[in-house]
């Protein structure tokens, strides 16, 4: 995915990298139907122009924001595999495994929720 090369080139450890390159990787071999865009600085996907989730490094963990109202659906979850979250993104220690099974389960539940979405972000009211 040549939309992201830039941004994994720049990650300076290189476990880093391949972790971020194989999630990234993983969410567009399991939803070919999302598109892969870069923008706010950041690797993202998007359904019908639709924000459905991004990713971010950061020195002690890969970001993964599927929004708020992702987060709220999922908190036990993302707690129940040792992650911890904020209110728009969760955090993956790079010394933890990727719970897949988790993230599909988010990014099914954002496609679902936004499939008649018209705008890139949730409106405030349902976020």
């Amino acid at each position: 995915m040549e939309v992201f090369a830039a941004y994994l080139e720049a990650i300076e450890n290189d476990d880093n990298r391949k972790r971020t390159s194989e999630v990234i990787s993983w969410v567009h071999q399991i939803f070919p139907s999302l598109e892969p865009r870069f923008a706010w600085n950041q690797p993202m996907f998007t359904d019908h122009g639709t924000f459905i989730i991004g990713f971010s490094v950061a020195k002690a963990h890969l970001a993964i924001a599927p929004e708020g109202k992702g987060i709220r659906h999922f908190s036990e979850n993302i707690v129940g595999s040792g992650y911890t979250h904020g209110a728009q993104f969760m955090r993956i220690q790079w010394e933890l495994p990727v719970n897949y099974v988790l993230l599909e389960e988010i990014i099914r539940f954002n496609m679902e929720e936004k499939t008649d979405c018209t705008t890139f972000w949730r409106k405030k009211d349902s976020y």
